[in-house]
């Protein structure tokens, strides 16, 4: 859904660079840690955890991104709306769900130097070690897309649903 309507939007800036094909190896490893982290986690989390990274990170290319997959995948557009305030609206998840964006934050936001025992501690109780490790690799994969979007000021407004896979 393109949103750029030049008679009252702000307009458009354009990309930076197009990593992909200026780094094409690096993409192509970018894009199998990605289908690598997201595997055995429940498609659902993957786009909450996904759509909060993004959210902190200002990547509105992965914000736009992930909001729309989820929204395809039939996540509920309350949730999605609120995740950014989740502590306030902590009725809207499960516990699990809660301490997967707890430690999407944790990781995410490192300026503490280390992620809280308690916040591990959370996550522990509520993933297997398996599924907790997929989803620490989850975390850093969607903050490796970020740093990409960011940097490369990738353009949000014209993905559509499932264009990647």
């Amino acid at each position: 859904m393109n949103n750029t309507d030049s008679t009252r939007n702000a307009p458009e800036h354009t990309p930076r660079m197009q990593l992909a094909k200026l780094a094409p190896e690096f993409y192509k490893a970018a894009v199998a840690l990605d289908a690598a982290a997201s595997k055995g986690l429940d498609p659902a989390l993957v786009e909450l955890v996904k759509l909060r990274s993004s959210q902190i990170n200002h990547c509105a290319f992965c914000v736009d991104m992930h909001s729309q997959d989820a929204l395809a995948a039939g996540e509920d557009v309350e949730r999605l709306l609120l995740l950014a305030a989740w502590e306030e609206s902590r009725h809207f998840y499960t516990e699990k769900e809660l301490a997967a964006i707890e430690l999407t934050e944790a990781v995410t936001v490192l300026t503490d130097g280390f992620v809280p025992n308690e916040v591990y501690e959370r996550a522990a109780k509520q993933f297997e070690e398996k599924e907790l490790a997929q989803l620490i690799g989850l975390i850093a994969a969607i903050n490796v897309w970020n740093r990409i979007g960011v940097t490369t000021r990738l353009v949000p407004g014209h993905y559509t649903p499932g264009m990647y896979k």
